[in-house]
């Protein structure tokens, strides 16, 4: 018998299957100016409506447990210029460094807190132009001249290992601040604007390191918040590290050959007790707090068969040989695996990868905005709504509903 029976039907979903037509003028290249003024699709057991996201509280049960993404986006884009020949009078070449991870300190908030020289793994746009050598480029922070040098240090998969060596008495974090720009999704065909600091980040972002918005976050205000306080409602918080795999699109026919990226996670002790006294079950608030949740299950999982890596592999959900236990006793081993290791947040990575076939056990209800043709974020509502993605799609797109990151929201109620 194969190891992955139901894996193997799911690798072979069709990606084209999950396509649909999305209109250039539907993708919302702004925000709206109040945040909470979206639209709401709501799709409640198979029945379609709308609403405006200040109404969300009354699609949430009072007592329910909601769970937000608290990454903040980095300012991760930094541009140098080549040197130019000698003689010549014209710029050098305009080189790209996209910041994707943490190399050396490996550890995001150790990284961002060290000063003078850390390594990172980077994107290098126009790396054509730069074979070899350092780049440059002169920084006024605090009316100090500051000098920041980058340079290759080998290739690692389709990303390459930089180092950045910096003057002053400054940590990366402000080398970052002062220099970097922070990376808007590809699809809004348009330059980063000093609006976008604001508004591609939510009001509740915290910890740095996301190269991307959880971007089902962007809809909630101060007000929203605090209506769903006064129902009763409970909220608590993880992290989730958005990289830039997450606009990877599916390039092979069948998902089995797509290579999901990898995400790093951070969860409190006191977030996994508060998922065991609400029996294992949340809203999930975006697809990152869903990955999120439901690597927690699996992690469990592998604590259960004492295994000392929790890093979710890709396929892990679907392998026949994966015992089924109750989401709490998993929750609870996860617990006992902290307390053998000291640990009072869970730092891991997962590969997840839901789509249909997938077992939901975590996420009862998920608050999240319209996503792209043929995407693995597409796979993951599929399989909430058990694969009546298409007539929720269809009724957006025939609503005047705007599309992707700034785009308008839903509540999915399966």
């Amino acid at each position: 018998m194969e190891k992955y029976s139901q894996g193997n039907q799911t690798q072979h979903i069709q990606i084209k299957d999950f396509d649909y037509d999305l209109p250039d003028e539907r993708i919302a290249k702004y925000p709206l100016k109040q945040r909470d003024s979206s639209k709401l699709l709501v799709y409640e057991k198979g029945t379609v409506s709308e609403d405006i996201f200040t109404s969300l509280p009354k699609y949430i049960p009072e007592g329910a447990l909601m769970v937000f993404n608290n990454t903040k986006v980095i300012q991760a884009r930094l541009h140098f210029r080549k040197d130019s020949m000698p003689g010549q009078n014209n710029e050098g070449a305009l080189i790209e460094v996209f910041c994707l991870e943490p190399a050396t300190p490996a550890e995001y908030q150790t990284n961002f807190q060290t000063k003078g020289c850390v390594q990172w793994y980077c994107i290098i746009g126009n790396l054509k132009k730069w074979k070899t050598g350092s780049l440059s480029r002169r920084i006024d922070i605090g009316g100090e001249s500051v000098t920041l040098q980058c340079e290759r240090k080998g290739a690692h998969g389709t990303s390459h290992i930089v180092e950045f060596r910096w003057n002053g008495n400054y940590t990366w974090a402000e080398i970052l601040d002062a220099i970097g720009e922070l990376p808007i999704p590809p699809y809004l065909n348009r330059k980063t604007e000093e609006s976008d600091k604001t508004t591609y980040q939510t009001v509740y972002s915290k910890i740095k390191g996301s190269v991307a918005a959880p971007t089902a976050g962007l809809h909630f205000t101060q007000n929203v918040l605090e209506s769903l306080d006064q129902k009763g409602v409970e909220r608590e918080e993880l992290t989730l590290h958005v990289g830039a795999g997450t606009f990877k699109p599916v390039k092979s026919d069948e998902i089995g050959g797509h290579d999901m990226h990898t995400e790093h996670i951070a969860v409190k002790r006191s977030t996994i007790e508060r998922l065991i006294v609400h029996r294992g079950e949340a809203v999930a608030v975006g697809t990152t707090s869903v990955r999120t949740l439901e690597s927690l299950y699996y992690m469990g999982l592998k604590a259960i068969k004492g295994e000392e890596n929790l890093h979710i592999e890709q396929w892990m959900p679907y392998d026949e040989n994966t015992p089924e236990v109750e989401t709490v006793d998993a929750l609870k081993a996860l617990l006992q695996y902290m307390d053998r290791h000291g640990m009072e947040i869970l730092h891991s990575s997962t590969q997840i990868i839901i789509a249909p076939g997938y077992k939901y056990h975590i996420v009862k209800r998920m608050v999240t905005n319209f996503h792209q043709p043929q995407s693995t974020l597409l796979l993951l509502v599929s399989a909430f709504v058990k694969g009546d993605w298409r007539k929720i799609y269809d009724y957006a797109l025939s609503h005047d509903f705007r599309f992707l990151s700034y785009g308008d929201s839903s509540i999915l109620i399966p």
